[in-house]
Parts: structure tokens; sequence; C-alpha cells
């Protein structure tokens, strides 16, 4: 994962208790030699092998090491949109070759390589493979929000190791916002000091990490919002703030936006991208643009008679205007502006980058006007969706994400405002892309707002959902299995794992710390149920103090029992009886939990998940009941509870509902295996 553009197998392979030895056809630069270590530390860790290894001229061939002969060329255009990222590979007698054009298609190479490894009653092995490769679109990315919540170095740094394995070559980090400025800054030090609470990148670490991900084919493009989502900049500069005075503790921090009108504004973001210009080199620069509050400027009446005067009819005519000052503040300083969506409405140069994150819709608009495009709409890992959501959403299809006129309507009757709900609304869905505008499709990212999202969570908020997603940027279209894709996807996620992420250790370490030092009834629960979806979760954390150290933080939107349990139910249903023992064994373990978890939920953030555990340990009963050949009729009791969970299931689903009242489950936790128990109950 990503499956391969080519590849067939063979039932052959090599053992892996001697190791490998690579060598080069022409001397490697630095970079492809830590490349090649990185590879071999890979390969020993998910072989199990003790070091130090076998000595190669042993003459034992069993045990002999592997021989890896790569091959590859210059490629002046690596770490661009243009890189030459494919390669070819091939395992068998003779050993590995792997060829490719440039350093980065090395790297994708060994990346595959390391997927190849299986273990079975032999010990390790690398499968016998003839693979040719190379992706679909050139921007496969993910977004970093460090603002919200600050991210260390070293969590960052494990991104981008996980990047690399899944050929992601782009990370967005967005670096300031309402909630904190990040970088350490020399020419405007007060941002530093005033606005990011003590919590940022000193400048050495920002071109410590930047060199870290070029070593991995990785660039890193960074964002600096504005004119909105500007409060942490005003805290430095409250005299160029829309509203004054700056409300220091407001109850939206993603709101305060800058003045436009005054010069101070234009000449701030001169001088900040300036300076964050030489700090980051990567060609493509993120000015935001994004979620301009109207009343910013419309309750100012400066700003309003200022619009008047110059002949602007509306909030987002003004940010039209703003947003080109911007643009050529970029160009001049030698870089591409990349912007959200809203940029789009804006007479800028085609060479713009549109970020789509509102609605698909906007991959239309923005192709046919010749801007190249990035999609991250679809992909917001922060709305707590399941893998195969996302991974059924094309970056060529502008109908693939919004909200349906039906939802629209919802949102409408509860007051939310008509220019916010037309940007997501995807009906009318627009005409399928021309294969011109597909020309100017770049790619996408999963970003990742960090509103409910710690150091210590991100980890697995990231992995594996980003891992379906990179197959997505990077596999041919008619890739679209999702059983076949969750099957690979729960071996990848060990395989990071092995590797260095720390998901598996930092979610045990919480449910430990929660149920202080008795994590498997925890962990039995989170199993079997799913966090709330498409920002529910948010409110629910909203009501009960912002606490992030509780059961659904724990939870992940793909439990892997669970998804196994729905596809052997499907099995199950299908007539393939051999599934029964798996599935009654899974159904008791859930069933038996209950008394577990009551022991250990004494504390806030697990009782409040006492009514789920209890509700699951009656729907597991129910599908017991079901496999036991003498079915019977549910109790009120069985069946009010299995109803009022399918109800809870619909309305996390439906986006519309994210702005209603309406009552949300107890713990923040929904029992994803309801469905599959329905099915198996005939209900």
């Amino acid at each position: 994962m990503p499956l391969p553009a080519s590849v067939s197998f063979s039932p052959e392979a090599f053992s892996l208790s001697g190791g490998i030895s690579i060598s080069w056809s022409r001397p490697p630069s630095p970079m492809l030699s830590r490349a090649a270590q990185r590879f071999t530390d890979r390969i020993n860790a998910l072989a199990g092998r003790i070091l130090p290894a076998p000595d190669p001229a042993a003459p034992d061939a069993k045990n002999a090491a592997i021989p890896v002969k790569i091959q590859v060329g210059d490629d002046p255009e690596a770490l661009t949109v243009h890189a030459r990222e494919n390669y070819s590979l091939s395992v068998g007698h003779d050993g590995v070759k792997l060829t490719a054009d440039g350093p980065d298609g090395v790297i994708h190479g060994l990346a595959t390589l390391t997927q190849l490894v299986t273990r079975d009653e032999n010990g390790p092995t690398l499968a016998f493979a003839t693979i040719t490769d190379s992706p679909r679109f050139p921007w496969r990315g993910i977004m970093i929000d460090t603002s919200r919540h600050f991210m260390s170095i070293a969590t960052i740094k494990r991104q981008i190791d996980a990047m690399e394995l899944l050929k992601l070559n782009v990370l967005h980090l967005h670096l300031s916002d309402g909630t904190g400025f990040r970088v350490e800054s020399k020419v405007l030090p007060e941002l530093t000091i005033k606005g990011s609470h003590g919590q940022y990148y000193t400048r050495n670490e920002i071109r410590d990490l930047i060199a870290y991900a070029a070593d991995r084919g990785i660039r890193i493009v960074p964002e600096f919002d504005v004119p909105g989502h500007a409060l942490a900049l005003l805290f430095a500069h409250p005299e160029l703030a829309a509203q004054k005075p700056v409300n220091p503790a407001p109850k939206n921090k993603n709101t305060a936006a800058l003045d436009p009108t005054v010069p101070g504004s234009l000449n701030l973001v001169r001088r900040l991208y300036g300076e964050m210009s030489r700090l980051f080199p990567d060609t493509c620069f993120h000015s935001g643009g994004d979620e301009v509050d109207p009343d910013e400027w419309l309750k100012n009446p400066k700003i309003v008679a200022y619009m008047k005067q110059n002949g602007f009819a509306t909030p987002q005519a003004l940010q039209a205007e703003f947003t080109a000052q911007v643009q050529k503040i970029l160009a001049a300083q030698g870089k591409i502006m990349v912007g959200w969506d809203e940029v789009s409405e804006a007479p800028i140069p085609e060479d713009v980058i549109v970020d789509v994150w509102r609605s698909s819709k906007f991959i239309a608009s923005a192709s046919a006007t010749h801007h190249p495009v990035i999609v991250s709409a679809g992909y917001y890992l922060d709305l707590l969706q399941p893998a195969s959501q996302h991974y059924l959403v094309d970056p060529y299809d502008p109908a693939a994400n919004g909200i349906t006129k039906a939802q629209a309507d919802v949102l409408l009757r509860k007051g939310v405002n008509p220019d916010l709900v037309n940007a997501f609304l995807k009906e009318p869905a627009p005409p399928s892309l021309t294969d011109e505008q597909k020309k100017y499709i770049l790619g996408g990212e999963a970003p990742l707002w960090a509103e409910l999202v710690t150091d210590e969570m991100l980890d697995a908020r990231y992995w594996p959902r980003a891992a379906a997603i990179a197959e997505r940027f990077w596999s041919p279209a008619a890739v679209r299995d999702v059983k076949d894709m969750y099957r690979r996807l729960a071996v990848v996620n060990s395989e990071l794992q092995i590797t260095g992420l720390h998901a598996q250790a930092s979610t045990g370490r919480m449910a430990a710390r929660l149920s202080r030092g008795n994590p498997d009834p925890v962990q039995i629960l989170v199993s079997a149920t799913v966090p709330l979806q498409n920002y529910n979760m948010n409110r629910y954390v909203g009501r009960h103090g912002n606490n992030l150290d509780a059961i659904g933080e724990i939870a992940s939107p793909d439990p892997f029992p669970a998804i196994r349990f729905s596809m052997l139910a499907d099995r199950y249903i299908s007539g393939d009886h051999s599934v029964v023992p798996d599935l009654l064994a899974q159904l008791q373990i859930w069933h038996d939990n209950d008394a577990s978890f009551i022991q250990v939920a004494t504390v806030r953030g697990l009782s409040e998940a006492l009514p789920v555990s209890h509700n699951l340990a009656v729907i597991a009963g129910i599908g017991l009941n079901a496999l036991s050949g003498h079915k019977k009729a549910l109790s009120s009791e069985e069946r009010k509870i299995i109803d009022d969970e399918d109800a809870v299931i619909s309305r996390s689903t439906d986006v519309s509902g994210a702005s209603g009242a309406a009552n949300l489950p107890s713990g923040g936790l929904m029992i994803t295996i309801e469905p599959a128990v329905r099915k198996l109950a005939g209900l």
C-alpha cells in the first residue's frame, strides 16, 4: 500500500535470516546512503533480526545476505511537482534489482521493498515480485495543524517517517492561526513573544525539519493564514485588527481578522512572508485566505466606508483585492501562492494553486480557470470518518464531497449563513472534468485540524487512515476495493507501529492512565466503538469541559476487530457458516466486557462511557442469540437499545446535524458493530 501500478508475485521468497547487502551502480549521494540505511533498519525491525547481523561472507547459503542492486539516474527536478518518481523493482533468484530515474523513485522503491517482508514458520522472508510503479498525482500530502495544539519536533518527524513509507511527498504545516503563532521570527519577534504562548519552533529546528523531510523525498509547505484566523498575529499588532479592542479570549478564536484597509496589514504580510520565504525553501507558500467572517469588516464603520469609496460591494470583493496584493507580495519573493478555495473567487494569476476544502465543486471551477488544484475536500481526518469513506473520494470527481440540498435546507432552517451553506453545497453536481481540466489537478492532501488532537494523540489520528488516502493519491483510479483495502491496511498499520509510530503505544498508555493500570476493558470497549463524526465530537468535548483525556480520544474511527467482525458477518449472511465460531468468540468477549469495564470506570473520562459499555453487552447478546440457532424475539429493552444506537449512528454521519441540538451519546462513542449485529438478527 499504495498498490503499485503493475505488480506480479511469485510463491517463492528469500530467507531474511542473513539480512541484505546493498550495492549501487554508481556512488550514491549522502541522501541515498541515508535512505539505504533507513531501509536496512526497517527491514531488520520487521524481520525481528538480532544485531549484529551474521557475516554476509559466511558459507551458509541459507543465511547469506540478499543482494540488493540499485541503479539511479539524475533528477534536477527532485523535490518538486515535476520529480521523477517512477521505479521498477524485481525480487527473484538473482536477488533484488531496483531501478529509478531519480532519488525519489529510489525512496519509493525501498518503501515498497519494505512491504514485501513477511514472516512464516521459517522466519522472516522477502517475497519474490516484479513491480513497475509510478504515481497518479505528483502532490500527495498531509497537513499538520501546529497552531491549535503545538506538536513536538519528534512527533512531526514520526509523521514524516510514516509518510516516506506510504509515498506521501508534501507536508503542509499550518503554523499560524487564532490559537498560536508557531515559528521564531527575527524580523517580527513580537509575533513569537506575544502570539506563541511560549510554544514555537526555533529557526534551527525548522531548518532541521526541512532537511529531515527532504532526506525522505518530502517537501514542506508552510502556511501563515491571512487575513482571517489572525488572532495570534493581532496579539502582537492589535492596531491592525478589524475589530478593536482585540478580545484576548473570544468564544471563537478563528474569526479575528486583519483590517485590509490599513497599509500596516499588507506591510506585516510583506515582512512576515519575506522572512518565512527565506526560511522555507519550497517554491510553494500557503497564505490561507479561508473563513473570513464578513461581520469582522461589516461591523467596522471605517471599513464599510472604505468599501463604498472604492466600489467593493461585498466583503468577498474586498478580500479578493487583498488576496491579489498578497499574491503580488509572494510573487516578488519568488513564491507561488497556495490558498484555500476562497482565493479562487478573486481575479488572481493562473499559477496560484487552489486548495479545495469546502466542496468538491471547486475542483471544477478552479480547474476551468486553469488554476492548479490540490484537493483536500473529502480527506479531512478531523471529521473522524472511517478510512473507507475517504478512500472512495477521487480527486477528479467534482461531486464527491459536500452537502446535499436536503442537508443544506436543514442548515438554513437552523440559521446558518446562506453563503457558507452554498459553498458546501454539492448539488446540482458539476459536469465531470474534461481531459483539459484534469491536467490541472496536482493531487490532494489529508488535513487534520487539531482542536481535539494533542501531541500524544497525533499518530493515532493520522494513521492508518492517511495510508488509505495515500493509496487514492498514488494508485490507479480503478483500485477501489474497500474490503481488500482494509485487509492490507491492517498489515500496513502493524508495519508502521513496528518501524516507529507511537499510535498503539500512546493509546495503550492513555487507556492504562485512565483505568489505573488495567487497560484491557477499555481497549475491548473501543474495539467495538468509534468516536462521533462530523464535528459532533467537538460538540461533545465542548459540553464536557474541553478535556482531551477520555475514552473518546482513545477510540479509533477504524477499529480493526469491529471491521473484521463486520466482514465475517457479511460472509455469514451470504451463507458461509464456517465463520460462526469466530463471530461467537468475538461477541462473547464484547458481551462479557461490561462487568470488567464497570470495575475500572471509576474516573472521569471512563465513567461517562458506562452506558455505552452496557449497551454493547446487550447488542453483543442479541448477536449471540441470533447465532445460537434458536432465535427469540427481542425484549423491549433490547429493541430500544439497538434502535437508539442505530439512530445515533445516523445522526452522526449526517453533516447537517453538526449544528443542531441532537442528543450526544455517552462517552462520545458509537457502537460501530450495531449494523452488523442488526443484519445477523434479521432486523
